[in-house]
């Protein structure tokens, strides 16, 4: 069975930042799709894939995406909360957001989401 080690991995997560960085969001996917497969758990794969769809301004698809799955595997994980916030600001869903905007910024394992959920908050 094919494998990928960790440095492949992460070259293939820079990869697509890359091709979300200029508008590629089927090869994202697709380059996701597999990290996802071979690495089910990295939460930064899944982040990416939020990032993906909320670039691609499926803000809908990036909160299904998260509530669907993402936050079930990766439950504690803050930059995941603060971008479901992000997505339903987008949608002019304040309250919402506001709710788990509050809750990312009060992660303190994750010192980097909670201060981008916090930053969101003011903006709400």
């Amino acid at each position: 069975m094919f494998d990928l080690d960790p440095e492949e991995a992460r070259l293939l997560l820079k990869i697509a930042m890359m091709a979300i960085g200029r508008n590629r969001f089927g090869s994202a996917a697709r380059i996701l799709a597999v990290l996802e497969r071979f690495r089910p758990d990295q939460a930064s794969i899944a982040c990416t894939n939020v990032i993906a769809l909320i670039s691609a301004h499926k803000f809908q698809a990036a909160v299904d995406y998260i509530d669907s799955g993402a936050l079930r595997r990766f439950p504690d994980s803050a930059m995941l909360k603060a971008f479901k916030g992000m997505a339903l600001m987008r949608m002019n869903r304040n309250d919402e957001a506001g709710e788990v905007l509050a809750e990312a910024a009060r992660a303190e394992s994750d010192p980097v989401a909670a201060k981008l959920a916090g930053d969101l908050l003011g903006e709400a």
